[in-house]
């Protein structure tokens, strides 16, 4: 893709990234290598073995799988996907599940026919599912991202043309970003390409912070933040991006639009910017761009840091979403660098302790920061380098925590998930 602009560049990375997705999307990552063994395989299998990485484990333990009646965990993903999984629909495999299909999924599951077992690999996402059935053993390998399909064996033979059809292509290179080149590109670019992706991102992400403020999901924290606080605009932009990921950890079966291979991120990065766009009242195209502003700085930050690790990503989009709305506010480069700087020097170090109702939570102080970073630069006052992991310059402090999650934080995974096992 060394031939595309750098306005293209954008652009592709846009339609690769903000993708819908149904459910927690480690376990739907699960669901989705399992239904593609069950394809392979042509026969519900009798026997698997699950082997994963301790972040899929981390990830997958608390939420409740989509249409599944309710169910949790590793096995319940995987015997969904099983069962009723469509492997053509990748992120969205099991949003097509018949009603009478849930109650085969509890009944396979109850076989214990599933062994999940933790890789040893030292990768970061692995997924490996080895699947006998119909007198044939499959095996399908998932690794570096959701639905990166990097190998399929029947009776230990490669198959290569099974490996070509589910891979994902290759993914536009992203070291070219800069929070400079995210505003040029949101100021100056015209807007078809993106508007489908966009206008699909403000639609399912609203609808899913509404039933998340409506109905009963996890802890509420959406509710909670607009019974307490009030039905200000500041409370509205972190109260519905809470909203949306109680339903979501919760099972909820309405898809969201993922940034950076996660829903919360997703959720986190494009909720605050419509609801702030709303109450300013600014022309569509305005939140548009504002948008393209918020998903890509949230793109560029997680870039650095890798698709799992230690270090919540709910923290990345809240940078992203005070980027978004301060361009709202009619912000140029300087005032969203100034904004990312703040918001990551307030909350850097929030831990991933595995996706589950208090995700929320996290997401509501990660767009405080945001905000909060938005407002200092408004009224003159900032973080200076020399200040913790602050530096001087945007990009070199997006390279200090990008270093501090990628590396400094693997002991703090390792711990994490060890205290998650015992618990």
């Amino acid at each position: 893709m060394e031939h595309l602009t750098e306005n293209q560049k954008y652009i592709a990375i846009l339609k690769e990234e903000l993708v819908p997705a149904m459910g927690c999307t480690e376990p739907i990552s699960l669901a989705y290598a399992a239904a593609v063994a069950r394809c392979t395989l042509g026969a519900l299998p009798e026997s698997a073995v699950v082997t994963v990485s301790g972040n899929i484990i981390k990830n997958v333990k608390s939420v409740i799988v989509p249409h599944t009646g309710g169910l949790r965990g590793i096995a319940a993903a995987v015997a969904a996907g099983f069962v009723a999984g469509d492997e053509t629909r990748h992120l969205e495999v099991l949003s097509r599940v018949p009603r009478e299909k849930v109650a085969e999924i509890a009944a396979y599951l109850q076989k214990n026919v599933i062994t999940v077992e933790q890789s040893d690999s030292g990768r970061l996402f692995e997924i490996i599912i080895t699947a006998q059935g119909n007198g044939h053993t499959v095996r399908v390998e998932i690794t570096d991202g959701h639905t990166k399909v990097s190998r399929i064996e029947m009776d230990g033979k490669e198959l290569f043309a099974q490996e070509e059809a589910f891979a994902e292509a290759e993914q536009t290179d992203r070291s070219f970003m800069t929070v400079e080149g995210i505003v040029r590109f949101a100021d100056e670019t015209e807007l078809e390409e993106v508007l489908p992706v966009l206008s699909r991102q403000i639609a399912c992400n609203t609808a899913i912070a509404m039933e998340g403020l409506t109905g009963k999901y996890g802890a509420a924290v959406g509710k909670v933040l607009l019974d307490t606080y009030g039905d200000n605009v500041h409370t509205r932009a972190k109260a519905w991006a809470a909203a949306g990921s109680d339903a979501r950890m919760s099972g909820c079966e309405l898809p969201v639009v993922i940034n950076s291979g996660s829903g919360n991120q997703g959720l986190t990065a494009s909720l605050p910017v419509i609801v702030y766009a709303k109450e300013l009242k600014v022309s569509q195209e305005k939140l548009y761009r504002a948008l393209l502003v918020s998903n890509l700085v949230t793109i560029h930050l997680k870039t650095g840091i890798g698709c799992l690790s230690a270090y919540c990503g709910a923290i990345s989009a809240g940078c992203g979403a005070g980027a978004g709305v301060t361009y709202l506010f009619g912000g140029d480069f300087k005032a969203i660098a100034h904004t990312v700087v703040n918001a990551i020097a307030i909350n850097s170090g929030v831990v991933c302790d595995g996706a589950k109702a208090s995700c929320a939570a996290k997401i509501a102080s990660s767009v405080e920061a945001g905000l909060l970073g938005m407002y200092m630069y408004q009224n003159g006052r900032q973080f200076f380098g020399g200040d913790g992991i602050v530096t001087k310059g945007v990009e070199r402090t997006i390279e200090n925590v990008s270093a501090l999650a990628r590396e400094g934080m693997k002991e703090t995974d390792k711990e994490i998930l060890k205290i998650m096992l015992s618990c």
